[in-house]
């Protein structure tokens, strides 16, 4: 910074007057540009957004729908369903809800959002950079990063700031499945979420590092499993680039394999049908791209989970395959205001939409503790 000074110092001393009005005026130009850019990006949107109710559950009369857009940080806009009370008086507290990993607003996040608006909170379930509505760069799609998606929690909680009816010191996150482990990062990371609810999570960094159930396995298998998918990984990045395309990993298998695990039938029975089939989701059809793992993969979500101060709700299945992921995170979590629940003969895909299972009035009450 001392160097850049002294170089700009020295290079005024020598600038004519005519020289230096030519260059006032040329900064007050690209001050304008700028200023014509960033209102381009704050109030316009260049997104195509459905018009029609295409979720997956039914639209409530109780709430008050529409859809909205924000740009995170790396000028990526995104898409989102804003719901909120029909009556509202004064400031309301707010969340931001998304997940699961693959899927879109249509699904668990909307139905989620949709639920805690009826309970007097204004939310909003967005479609994370590169899916469903949301735009990228380059025309990139169907890409997850722990970083950017960590960073669109942050820019909902930008969005909701400055929405009318938020009260911006009331903020809380909400992440199922895969988009908890980002939830948990957003956290540590963004002090002004108050509280934050994870349900029936997933550590995507770490599934993608060492495979599901790496509890079973010595550290030494991991590393070379590891090993082997970074060179296949990598291989598939220089063969992408060849053909100009993407591969895709495919989403949830289809047909069903009869001998599938338990927990590949469950995602089947909730992506691959009617209860929750959506056009959109990537998980329901092609999947991500074959290489979305590898940022993941060296990237570990959770290392600063023990710092988060503000209040943790993690919530999972007593009888879901991802249950150490909750359970694990949990343990990392310090303070007081800290809890883990959970849900008696619950699997993984019952906390995407299951309103018998999705203990709703405990996340009512802990949002209401924490965001008042």
């Amino acid at each position: 910074m001392a160097t850049l000074g002294v170089t700009m110092a020295l290079g005024t001393v020598g600038m004519t007057a005519e020289a230096a009005a030519q260059t006032d005026k040329a900064q007050t130009n690209v001050q304008t540009q700028q200023a014509v850019a960033d209102t381009k990006v704050q109030g316009e949107s260049n997104l195509k957004l459905t018009t029609e109710w295409d979720k997956v559950f039914p639209e409530s009369r109780d709430v008050n729908h529409r859809k909205v857009t924000f740009h995170n940080r790396y000028g990526i806009e995104l898409a989102a369903d804003l719901y909120e009370p029909k009556k509202i008086t004064g400031k309301l507290a707010a969340v931001a809800v998304s997940g699961p990993f693959g899927a879109v607003k249509e699904q668990s996040s909307g139905l989620y959002a949709q639920e805690l608006a009826k309970r007097g909170f204004l939310t909003i379930a967005f479609d994370p950079s590169f899916t469903g509505e949301s735009g990228g760069v380059n025309g990139v799609r169907n890409v997850a990063s722990p970083d950017i998606n960590t960073e669109d929690f942050s820019a909902a909680v930008d969005f909701l700031s400055n929405e009318k009816d938020v009260d911006p010191d009331r903020i809380g996150i909400l992440g199922i499945c895969g988009w908890g482990g980002m939830a948990l990062n957003a956290a540590a990371m963004d002090t002004r979420i108050k509280a934050t609810v994870v349900s029936t999570m997933y550590d995507m960094s770490r599934v993608m590092a060492n495979g599901y159930f790496d509890y079973d396995k010595d550290a030494e298998t991991i590393k070379k499993e590891r090993m082997a998918n970074r060179r296949a990984l990598n291989a598939q990045r220089t063969e992408d680039y060849r053909t100009g395309t993407y591969k895709r990993a495919g989403g949830v298998v289809d047909p069903l394999p009869a001998d599938a695990p338990q927990f590949v039938k469950d995602y089947y029975a909730y992506y691959k049908t009617k209860r929750g089939y959506h056009p959109r989701s990537l998980n329901s059809n092609e999947g991500w791209n074959l290489t979305n793992a590898l940022s993941f993969m060296n990237m570990p979500l959770l290392t600063y989970a023990d710092e988060i101060e503000s209040a943790v709700l993690v919530i999972h299945g007593e009888k879901a395959h991802s249950r150490y992921f909750g359970e694990d995170a949990f343990k990392k979590l310090k303070g007081d205001n800290k809890e883990l629940m959970i849900i008696p003969g619950a699997n993984h895909t019952d906390l995407y939409d299951n309103m018998e299972k999705i203990p709703f009035d405990k996340i009512t009450s802990f949002f209401q503790k924490y965001l008042k």
